[in-house]
């Protein structure tokens, strides 16, 4: 099937609809059981769809998961309470006292905090590399490093990174691999033909779709779904069927909002790169944006979440740009249908591996699904504001 026919039909078995559109929202903590066989036959089967416990989730849980799974093109989804518990939940499942992580530089800040502050705590040394190491990649393997965490664009500053060959050099020492591929969703990449063992999605951005649910999914191949799981499950994991309900419900229009959160920041960004004052676009359909040939080659498209970067500014004109804008909010995550924006500070306090020249601002930008032009002249009158504050303060 194609995508669109996907992101439709899965997860819609009748065992789980019970003959209705979508699969129906089931709450219970507790199932019993009529006899102590029904009881043992769930237990035996309880990795397998057999209602057993709450926390084991439900048919409104297993219609989700299957499709997650089957749309990212792995085995088996664990759902988790957020995108953090999600990458938290993955990483302690295969790590522990005494192991060694390498987790890219331009990760998602809250990823570094949990290396820092807890996984440290824990006895687990993270060294961080840069994002476009390639085959060097293998100067910084350690005999107990245990798991190669990628994201791919970056955080922030939207490095695309050479999925595969940094996969086939963890695979030949056995070193599990970790993705968070939210910014592909599970449509515009195939993270396990790429390589990747675990495919870790914030659900609470493209696949929500709609800013009003915290959730997290990884996704893992056949070797490490059944460690993944069942860590997962001793750590406490679960969802709300309320929760995955909304977000099986945004799936379903997963494709069609995806391509126009392109074709708008496509738009936006051809604007962007023409203005004097933009140094150059971080958006990974760009040449400009590092790793861009890699995004060309694993990539089926793109989304609505970029960044550019100022030849010039300071604290005072970006905080004019980014005030009072009309349809822009300001405000954290992305992947709603509507519009973000956020200028970002002290980037380079946050790499320890790579450098990041902070003289020359950078503004992230997500396109929601606002009429494009509405969103040009937005930003049109932000680079008023910008310039009237930014020739003051020139002397």
């Amino acid at each position: 099937m194609k995508k669109e026919t996907q992101i439709v039909s899965l997860g819609r078995q009748k065992k789980w609809t019970q003959g209705v559109i979508n699969p129906p929202v089931v709450r219970a903590s507790t199932m019993t059981f009529d006899t102590m066989e029904d009881m043992a036959f769930a237990i035996k089967n309880r990795a397998n769809g057999e209602m057993f416990y709450g926390r084991r989730g439900g048919p409104t849980h297993f219609a989700f998961q299957s499709a997650i799974a089957e749309l990212e093109g792995g085995v088996g989804t664990a759902l988790y309470p957020s995108g953090s518990a999600a990458i938290t939940g993955a990483l302690l499942s295969f790590l522990k006292a005494g192991d060694h992580l390498l987790m890219v530089d331009s990760v998602y800040e809250p990823t570094r905090d949990l290396c820092n502050k807890l996984l440290a705590g824990y006895g687990i040394e993270t060294t961080y590399y840069d994002p476009l190491i390639g085959k060097d990649l293998t100067s910084l393997i350690k005999p107990n490093t245990k798991v190669l965490f990628l994201e791919s664009p970056g955080s922030i500053t939207m490095e695309i990174q050479d999925v595969p060959t940094l996969s086939r050099i963890a695979h030949e020492r056995d070193i599990v691999v970790m993705l968070d591929n939210t910014w592909a969703s599970p449509i515009n990449s195939r993270p396990f033909e790429l390589g990747v063992d675990i495919s870790i999605q914030a659900a609470t951005k493209y696949i929500v779709g709609h800013s009003d649910v915290m959730m997290g999914t990884a996704t893992a191949n056949e070797q490490h779904w059944q460690q993944l799981r069942e860590n997962s499950y001793l750590l406490g994991q679960c969802t709300s069927p309320d929760d995955v309900y909304l977000a099986s419900r945004g799936l379903r229009t997963l494709g069609i909002r995806m391509a126009q959160h392109e074709q708008s920041a496509l738009k936006v960004a051809n604007w962007l790169a023409a203005r004097p004052e933009v140094d150059h676009l971080r958006h990974p359909a760009f040449e400009t944006c590092p790793g861009h040939e890699f995004f060309k080659r694993d990539f089926s498209a793109a989304n609505g979440l970029f960044s550019f970067v100022l030849k010039e500014g300071d604290r005072a004109s970006i905080t004019a740009f980014v005030e009072n804008m009309q349809h822009f909010k300001m405000g954290f995550s992305w992947g709603g249908f509507e519009s973000l924006i956020l200028g970002v500070f002290g980037i380079d306090k946050l790499r320890t591996s790579t450098q990041w020249d902070s003289s020359k601002p950078l503004i992230r930008l997500h396109i929601g699904l606002e009429n494009v032009d509405d969103l040009i002249n937005d930003l049109d009158a932000a680079f008023a504001r910008y310039h009237a504050v930014l020739n003051k303060s020139v002397p």
